[in-house]
């Protein structure tokens, strides 16, 4: 097959045409940012929350040594600049001089070392994974009588060095995280107990350019500018997430209730937002993947044939059509079209192929009942799909086509929370949700190596996608990488995880009277830093 046509995947930037038209209550709020997220589910710690959007409300509260731009590229954030060993093992990483947290209490190297040894707790269940690196000592400190990790060591306040036991070119940044201040999150650290961090979730401190104000469950996050944060006070002085759905965002930015918003991939909502005057756009090209997860732990999703007939028979075109007219693009290998690692040279394509979808359920033994279901040793074939939105466009697409092969397709809508703790649970046949924003092309496909559960949601197993996996991030050279992923990537293809759904460009709108609204999105990895420098033009 031809490889796909991405020249429609590019960003694009709209200038206000009239900024004096911003609506008065927006002008109003002189000393006020308010921007957006969908849901939260109020555990505002990093590496312990399941629901991503609570990642965007801590992004502006807690800081990193690095984080990384849209092209993937470490930036410096609390680390003023850092070595790697010559056999890409051991990283030094040398904090900027006078650091503290929003309290005012002192950063040091010695929080960096305390926030490693958190995350590398024998009770540790988050979804933060470093048995990909391996910080040496980790094996001794969980099972054995070791009182600290001794591959973390502290040189000096500013100066912190890790030795880990595998390269791996993504460690920099996992090492490099947002770091929590030991004197507050560490007061009552019993090594195997972390249960006493949930009197926390809801009270977080961090260094970031924000400090945590209030929460207003299901209607707001407030934050207040952090005059101790070592780029200097944000010259606005109060942040506010509010909690919309999607559909309630566009009518909020129009009556200047909000600043800032994402707006979807719809370009009818680009020519509305554009007739508004004072919006400015980006339509950016995200690198994220619309998936659909399928629980290969289920019996009767876990044969490849049973997954490769759910893909033939979705007109996924359709989805995609019906999602993003025009700003979207079907997927078809794990990697957003931003990323170095895309190529879809010789993976299996699976376009709409009822015919296909049908020999492949007959070969598995599901026969059509009287009902036109297809059933099995007395079972039907009814597979639930989970969705936090009604108006998600599989629902209508898949009730139709998979109506026309014998499946019963039943949809389930659920609050987002619910939807994540099923998902976590492995309790679901099929789910709808999107990757987190996709830096290195391992984001995209770790889980499918892991023997976590709760990092490997689709139970996937297969040898030789783990061994390319792991191969994928056990060098640092990018030809012999590229290498890697596109033999993986073929791999995947052939027995496919999940169902890849689509690519996608998004809709960033801001009132043009927020100064640096172009370098913000919402839980970006330096969204923080471009937080810190969003001002309020002068009328």
């Amino acid at each position: 097959d031809e490889p796909a046509d991405l020249s429609q995947l590019q960003d694009d930037f709209y200038e206000a045409t009239d900024p004096s038209a911003s609506p008065a209550a927006a002008n109003e709020r002189t000393d006020s940012f308010v921007s957006t997220i969908s849901s939260a589910g109020g555990v505002f710690l990093p590496g312990f929350y399941d629901n991503g959007w609570d990642g965007n409300a801590v992004a502006p509260i807690f800081a990193s040594l690095v984080v990384t731009d849209d092209a993937g590229e470490p930036i410096g954030d609390l680390a003023e600049d850092w070595e790697v060993s010559e056999d890409g093992l051991t990283y030094t990483f040398h904090l900027r001089e006078g650091l503290v947290f929003s309290d005012g209490s002192p950063l040091t190297a010695d929080d960096v070392a305390f926030t490693l040894t958190l995350l590398n707790d024998p009770s540790y269940e988050g979804s933060v994974d470093f048995t990909k690196v391996v910080i040496a000592g980790t094996d001794d400190y969980k099972n054995g009588d070791a009182d600290a990790i001794s591959g973390i060591s502290v040189i000096d306040d500013q100066t912190i060095e890790i030795t880990t036991e595998k390269v791996n070119p993504n460690a920099l940044t996992l090492l490099g995280g947002q770091v929590l201040p030991e004197e507050y999150y560490g007061a009552d650290y019993v090594k195997g107990d972390l249960d006493y961090l949930r009197d926390l979730y809801s009270k977080p401190i961090g260094a970031g350019p924000y400090a945590f104000e209030e929460y207003v469950e299901g209607q707001e996050i407030r934050y207040t500018a952090n005059e101790n944060y070592y780029d200097g006070e944000p010259a606005i002085g109060t942040l506010i997430f509010k909690i919309l759905s999607s559909d309630s965002t566009l009518q909020n930015f129009q009556n200047g209730d909000i600043d800032q918003g994402g707006f979807g991939s719809d370009p009818d909502t680009l020519e509305e937002l554009q007739g508004l005057g004072f919006a400015s756009v980006r339509a950016r090209v995200i690198p994220d993947l619309g998936q659909i997860w399928v629980n290969n732990d289920n019996e009767t999703l876990a044969d490849t044939e049973m997954r490769q007939a759910l893909y033939y028979g979705l007109d996924r075109q359709q989805i995609v059509d019906a999602k993003y007219k025009g700003l979207g693009q079907v997927a078809d290998v794990y990697a957003a079209p931003t990323q170095w690692s895309y190529t879809n040279e010789g993976v299996t394509q699976y376009p709409y192929d009822p015919e296909k979808a049908e020999e492949l359920l007959d070969g598995l033994g599901w026969e059509v009942g009287s009902d036109g279901i297809r059933e099995k040793d007395g079972e039907k074939l009814t597979i639930s799909y989970i969705t936090t939105t009604q108006d998600d466009p599989v629902i209508p697409v898949a009730s139709a086509t998979y109506s026309e092969i014998g499946i019963d397709f039943v949809p389930e809508v659920l609050d987002g929370n619910t939807a994540f703790a099923r998902f976590y649970d492995h309790d679901y046949d099929l789910a709808g949700f999107r990757t987190d924003g996709l830096v290195d092309p391992d984001d995209a496909v770790n889980e499918f190596a892991s023997e976590d559960p709760h990092i490997n949601v689709t139970g996937y197993e297969n040898a030789d996608v783990t061994k390319l996996v792991d191969e994928g991030i056990s060098t640092f050279d990018q030809d012999e990488r590229q290498e890697i992923y596109a033999e993986l990537y073929q791999a995947l293809s052939e027995d496919p995880p999940t169902i890849l759904l689509d690519y996608r460009k998004s809709l960033s709108g801001w009132n043009a009277r927020i100064q640096g609204g172009e370098n913000f999105t919402t839980g970006g990895g330096d969204s923080s830093l471009a937080l810190a420098k969003l001002s309020i033009a002068d009328d």
